[in-house]
């Protein structure tokens, strides 16, 4: 009696715990707004005390027959969206008795329907399928039944026909609403844009030039002192500026606490900032477009001054595209700025160079935010997430060279940063990272290249739960190859024995790496130009089938296995900057 009663309790004990382990989902799976090529989730799964439940992700076009496989979606550590309340609030937490799921679909063809799968899976009793439909974002494109009026420089009259034109841009706004577009002819407009009207979905305000070296818009207006923006459009929605330069300001166009917003193939130049929207107090902000705009800041290269406060674009919100830009002379070209929400925003072809601080910030984003296929040339830092608060950040597929710093500026606490297929190479050390501490992060298929230094990875931050592995670094000679969270591991050998990350690091021959023969810099104060920037391999590099597979990210490899860096051998190169008008 007495054996059969402990084995009903301990029966009784275990079901409990097995119940309490149990995943169970607390609603449904949250779309976030698309963008062109890419798609994210966000899913509060509660239980699953002891983390072993997964999300599986599939994902076809609709109507297809066959799933393709997408990486899980990423569990976000613990309580890291909470630590940016003290700064500015959020909108989507972890749940107190359970986790937030999230990801994305990437690298997907723009304006089209997609089928999304997602599988809870958990051994301890509980599975769950949602099947979601969503579709990516299209360009915009103007309507066909715009009322349209035209303008010329001047200061007042005209009825806004093509042969009698409204003279000035206070002139033409006076007539602006819904559906109206305006052309701006060729000249220089003088003085500070007040645009103070806005548009409607599927009915945008458009103010369109004649092209960008045609249309100028000067805001000093002869002034002795800059003005303080050029064109301010703050608190609006679908605005759209096309075709024109914006110059002589601080800042080129500020549009804090607007929507659907269009910039689309400007010149802004002799500014300190180019656009910014960072202001997001009322938690609406979305939908902006940034496409095919030069962006030239008065920074020069190489970093004299420390760091400056020029930046190209400055973004917050959700669902924002920034793409095919050329931005060159400022500290950091993009950044993403904190508020109740920055999440869903990608940057991907952009033409970098001349940044004396980092190339690319993703600061303060909360989740899906992705930064791939991008090129850098001569800036101080790479890619920085200083701080992320829980993830996914994808960054993915961008080719730097010429950097100084650290690749990945991971300072402040980040989490959740996710770091598949780029190629760094630099003079000095491979890669650094440095405190307080980095959480839940991936590094896989990287190439990091350098030369002589004391290590080849160094960090002095405290590593928590952080996945490296499969990278490869090449250069030195180095004293020690690793430090990490406070101890050193003098050889590759040695890492790959007791280390408690990289167990299959590789080691690769600069001098066999690239195609272009392009080698590492022999300091940080050369300029570049940027077509030396081919980091495409060369055949039989060891850095080709030396990755692993990550699916949704490195899908039809040649060869046994993905390769290492921003290029698949064969591969074509992506297209970086603006693109030819349309």
């Amino acid at each position: 009696m007495r054996l059969t009663l402990m084995i009903l309790f301990v029966s009784l004990f275990a079901s409990a715990a097995y119940a309490e382990n149990a995943s169970r989902p607390q609603g449904e799976p949250v779309l976030e707004p698309p963008t062109l090529r890419s798609l994210g989730v966000y899913w509060k799964i509660g239980g699953d005390d002891n983390r072993n439940a997964t999300v599986e992700s599939h994902y076809r076009k609709a109507g297809a027959a066959e799933w393709r496989e997408m990486l899980p979606l990423f569990r976000a550590e613990k309580g890291a969206p909470e630590r940016s309340d003290k700064k500015v609030g959020f909108t989507v937490g972890t749940p107190k008795d359970g986790w937030l799921f999230a990801g994305s679909l990437l690298l997907l063809e723009p304006d089209t329907e997609y089928e999304w799968r997602l599988t809870l899976k958990d051994p301890d009793g509980s599975e769950s399928e949602k099947l979601l439909k969503a579709r990516t974002a299209a360009e915009p494109q103007a309507p066909k039944d715009l009322k349209t009026f035209h303008v010329i420089p001047g200061e007042g009259g005209g009825s806004g026909t093509e042969a009698d034109p409204f003279k000035g841009l206070a002139t033409a706004h006076a007539h602006a609403e819904p559906g109206t577009l305006f052309l701006l002819g060729a000249g220089t407009y003088k003085g500070v844009f007040e645009v103070q009207k806005s548009g409607a979905p599927g009915k945008p305000v458009i103010w369109r030039g004649a092209g960008m070296d045609k249309t100028i818009l000067d805001a000093t207006a002869g002034a002795e002192k800059p003005a303080g923006r050029c064109i301010s459009c703050g608190d609006l929605n679908d605005v759209w500026f096309e075709d024109m330069a914006v110059t002589q300001a601080d800042y080129g166009i500020v549009a804090h606490r607007s929507i659907r917003m269009v910039m689309r193939r400007l010149r802004i130049q002799d500014i300190e900032y180019g656009i910014t929207w960072t202001n997001n107090d009322k938690g609406k902000v979305e939908g902006f477009w940034v496409l095919d705009c030069v962006i030239q800041g008065r920074a020069t290269w190489p970093r004299t001054k420390g760091i400056e406060g020029r930046r190209g674009i400055q973004a917050t919100g959700r669902g924002h595209v920034i793409a095919y830009n050329r931005i060159a002379g400022f500290a950091d070209a993009i950044d993403t700025f904190p508020s109740v929400e920055c999440a869903a925003i990608d940057f991907h072809n952009n033409e970098i160079s001349e940044q004396t601080d980092d190339g690319i910030e993703m600061d303060y984003s909360f989740r899906n935010t992705r930064c791939f296929e991008n090129r850098f040339t001569n800036v101080y830092q790479g890619i920085t997430c200083q701080p992320t608060f829980g993830g996914p950040v994808y960054i993915f597929r961008n080719a730097v060279y010429n950097l100084v710093g650290e690749p990945f500026k991971l300072h402040n606490g980040p989490s959740g940063v996710l770091m598949f297929h780029n190629t760094f190479v630099k003079n000095g050390a491979c890669n650094a990272s440095y405190g307080p501490f980095i959480a839940n992060c991936v590094s896989k298929n990287n190439l990091f290249i350098g030369t002589e230094s004391t290590y080849a990875y160094e960090t002095i931050a405290e590593c928590r739960e952080n996945d490296f592995d499969y990278d490869g670094y090449g250069g030195g000679p180095w004293r020690d190859f690793l430090k990490w969270n406070d101890k050193r591991y003098k050889t590759v050998e040695e890492v790959r024995a007791t280390a408690p990350v990289y167990k299959n690091v590789r080691i690769v021959t600069p001098e066999k790496l690239f195609a272009s023969g392009i080698k590492q810099p022999a300091d940080g104060k050369t300029q570049f130009e940027i077509a030396i920037n081919d980091l495409r391999l060369k055949e039989g590099s060891d850095a080709i089938d030396a990755g692993i597979k990550l699916p949704g990210f490195n899908d039809g490899f040649n060869g046994e296995a993905p390769d290492l860096g921003a290029f698949e051998l064969g591969a074509t190169m992506p297209h970086y900057g603006t693109r030819a008008s349309k």
